[in-house]
């Protein structure tokens, strides 16, 4: 058993390497069982927290793909390269909260992510936790993580946070220009889209990367 289980570590090494080296970013628990052939992800779990003890990887629990490479020795012989770890702001939750801008951009709270994602500009984004199912059919639901690029402007139906100034509270949702209105719709079929006066609309950020959190 114990033999067996020193192999089955050297596997999830060998394909966090690989897997991180081709995608630029960690595989989820799911998907290094789906490699393995292990269905329980309280077993993958379990050998995750192994090599953390080791020093061969760090994770963090809060984010599906939080698994990453240290810079330890790896028991094998060639190591896939890490790439730019980037901490991004994290400002919270995306419900009747503050505006936000570049002043509110605190840095004591952060997300990990490899810098492949979003190439040499990611001094511009920062992370929200979504609350709620508006955005479900475009495969954000309740509780995931979005990391946004500040802007004030998108193009047509690509989804932002917006600052909705007479509510004084942000939403996330696909933003259409219509004359002297900005339609916000949402991607969930029993939801009606809602119009708001332009000039009372704040464009904050585009989405730009969807991190599911897995129960």
């Amino acid at each position: 058993m114990k033999r067996q289980s020193g192999e089955r570590q050297d596997r999830i090494l060998k394909f966090l390497e690989i897997y991180s080296q081709e995608n630029g970013y960690p595989p989820t628990v799911r998907e290094i069982g789906k490699e393995l052939g292990i269905e329980s992800t309280s077993l993958i779990t379990f050998y995750l927290t192994q090599l953390e003890k080791k020093g061969y990887i760090s994770r963090d629990p809060a984010i599906s793909r939080g698994i990453r490479l240290t810079q330890s020795d790896s028991p094998h012989e060639s190591r896939a390269p890490r790439g730019d770890i980037v901490a991004i702001p994290f400002l919270g939750t995306i419900v009747a909260s503050e505006p936000i801008n570049s002043e509110a951009l605190p840095g004591d709270e952060t997300v990990e992510l490899n810098q492949a994602f979003f190439g040499r500009d990611s001094n511009s984004l920062f992370a929200l936790k979504v609350k709620g199912n508006s955005m479900i059919d475009a495969l954000v639901h309740d509780g995931d993580l979005v990391i946004l690029r500040q802007q004030e402007r998108v193009e047509n139906g690509e989804m932002a946070a917006v600052w909705l100034m007479d509510r004084e509270e942000t939403t996330l949702k696909k933003v259409y220009y219509e004359d002297h209105e900005v339609r916000l719709q949402p991607a969930n079929p029993t939801m009606e889209p809602f119009r708001v006066p332009a000039n009372q609309v704040l464009v904050q950020g585009k989405v730009v990367l969807v991190i599911r959190q897995l129960s």
